[in-house]
C-alpha cells in the first residue's frame, strides 16, 4: 500500500430507519437526497472543512437511478468535482471508502468524500430485473447442488453455510442465536440503530424461522439511511491541524471471488475465501494481527456470517468460533467487542451506507466518543464489509496521534 498516508477526518450518519417510516418536518417523505444531506453535512462539520475542500466524491447506493450519486452530493454543494457512482452490492459503502482512499494514497487528491445511502423497499431483497442474468445466478446454481433452493435467497445462502458449519464443526442453533442476542443488546446504547430492544436467548430462538438455523432476530432488516466519511492526506491533516482527532487507515484491501469460491463448499460461496485473503493483506500492511484490535465492526447480515467471520478474520482457528461465543470473547469484558453498534442485525442495513456507518462507529470508538458503547482502551479497530457476487473490503484503523 505505497503512497501517501490516508486519514479519516470526519464521519457522519443518519439514524437507520424502517423503510418509508421517517418524514421530513414538512411531512414529505424522507428521500435519499435528505439522507445524504444529513449524513454528509455531519461529516463535513465533524471534519471542520467545507464541501469546497472536497476534490472528488465517491457515492454508493444499490437501488436507484443512474446518477443518483450526483443528485445526493449536490445537496452538499455544486462545485463541479468528479463524482463517481458506486455499486458493489452490500459492500458498496466500503467500496466507496476504498476508492476515495486510493485517490489520496496515490497522490491524486488531498481531500475526498465517501458518501453512501439507500432507500429500500420493505421485505426481503429480490432481483430488480427479470430480463437478464442475475449476478448471483452462478453462486446460487452452485449452492443448489449442496442444498435445495429456498426463498428468500439471501438467508438461504447464509443459512446453508451455517448448517455446513454445524455438520462439520458441531456448532448449534444456540451459538447462532447468541450472536443475535449480543448484537441486539449492543444496539440498546446506539441512538443511530434501527432497533434498540434487548432479547433473551429464548426469544431469539423462538422468533419466526426464516431458514434454519436462522430466525428473524438473527437477520438484518431492510433499512433507509446514509453514512459519510471525509478522508485527507497527511499534508492536509498537518496544514489544518487535524491530527488530534484524525484516524489513520493503516491497512485496507478489497478482494473479489477466487476460483475457490466454487470449490463445492457453502462457506466459500458466501465469501469466506474473499474474507480470509482481504484480512491477511490488511494484517500484512498494518503490521497488526487479530489480537491487537480491541473493537471490530463486521458484516453480520445474518448471525451465520458473523460466526464464520470469527474464523475467516483469524480471531480463532477454523471450527473454534463456538468456543469464542460460549466464552463471551466477542462482547464487553471479552477479548474483542464485535459490533458495538449493534451490527447489521440490529443497527440496520441500508446497503450503500453500511460500510460507512461501520467506519463512523470505529472512528468514534478510537476517539473515545462512543458514549455508552465505548470500549475501554481502544488503540486499533478493524472493519469488514462484504457483498455477494462479490467483493469483500477489510480496513484497519489507528488514531493518528499513535
Amino acid at each position: 500500500m505505497a503512497g501517501d498516508r490516508v486519514f479519516v477526518i470526519g464521519v457522519g450518519m443518519t439514524k437507520f430507519e424502517k423503510p418509508g417510516r421517517r418524514r421530513n418536518d414538512d411531512g414529505s417523505v424522507w428521500d435519499y437526497p435528505d439522507m445524504a444531506r444529513e449524513a454528509g453535512t455531519a461529516a463535513l462539520e465533524d471534519a471542520g472543512v467545507d464541501y469546497t475542500d472536497i476534490e472528488q466524491a465517491y457515492v454508493g447506493y444499490v437501488f436507484g437511478e443512474s446518477t443518483a450519486g450526483q443528485r445526493a452530493a449536490y445537496e452538499l454543494g455544486l462545485t463541479g468535482i468528479p463524482i463517481v457512482n458506486v455499486n458493489n452490492n452490500c459492500s458498496t459503502g466500503s467500496t466507496a471508502l476504498f476508492m476515495a482512499a486510493q485517490m489520496i494514497r496515490g497522490g491524486l487528491a488531498d481531500c475526498t468524500l465517501a458518501l453512501g445511502f439507500e432507500k429500500m423497499q420493505p421485505g426481503s431483497l429480490g432481483a430488480t430485473f427479470d430480463d437478464r442474468e442475475n449476478p448471483l445466478a452462478q453462486h446460487m446454481t452452485a449452492l443448489g447442488k449442496i442444498a435445495e433452493f429456498a426463498m428468500p435467497p439471501a438467508p438461504w445462502m447464509f443459512g446453508v453455510a451455517g448448517r455446513e458449519h454445524m455438520q462439520q464443526h458441531g456448532s448449534t442453533a444456540e451459538h447462532f442465536a447468541k450472536i443475535g442476542v449480543k448484537n441486539h443488546r449492543h444496539s440498546v446504547n446506539n441512538p443511530y440503530s434501527q432497533f434498540q430492544a434487548e432479547y433473551t436467548l429464548d426469544e431469539v430462538l423462538a422468533s419466526r424461522s426464516i431458514y434454519e438455523p436462522l430466525t428473524k432476530l438473527q437477520c438484518s432488516p431492510t433499512s433507509d439511511g446514509s453514512g459519510a466519511v471525509v478522508l485527507a492526506s497527511e499534508a492536509f491533516v498537518d496544514k489544518h491541524g487535524l491530527a488530534g482527532r484524525a484516524v489513520e487507515i493503516v491497512g485496507q484491501s478489497m478482494t473479489t471471488d477466487f476460483a475457490s469460491t466454487f470449490d463445492g463448499s457453502a462457506k466459500n460461496l458466501i465469501g469466506y475465501d474473499m474474507n480470509v485473503q482481504a484480512a491477511r493483506r490488511v494484517y500484512d500492511q498494518s503490521g497488526l494481527g487479530p489480537d491487537e484490535f480491541q473493537v471490530i465492526e463486521l458484516h453480520d447480515c445474518f448471525s451465520a456470517n458473523e460466526l464464520l467471520l470469527y474464523e475467516a478474520l483469524g480471531l480463532c482457528a477454523e471450527g473454534d468460533a463456538p468456543r469464542l461465543i460460549d466464552g463471551g470473547a466477542t462482547t464487553y469484558g471479552g477479548k474483542w467487542v464485535v459490533n458495538p453498534s449493534g451490527g447489521l442485525i440490529s443497527k440496520g442495513h441500508p446497503l450503500g451506507a453500511t460500510g460507512l456507518a461501520q467506519c463512523s462507529e470505529l472512528t468514534w470508538q478510537l476517539r473515545g466518543d462512543a458514549d455508552k458503547r465505548q470500549v475501554d482502551g481502544v488503540t486499533a479497530a478493524l472493519q469488514h464489509n462484504i457483498g455477494l457476487g462479490g467483493a469483500a473490503v477489510v480496513t484497519a484503523y489507528q488514531r493518528a496521534d499513535r
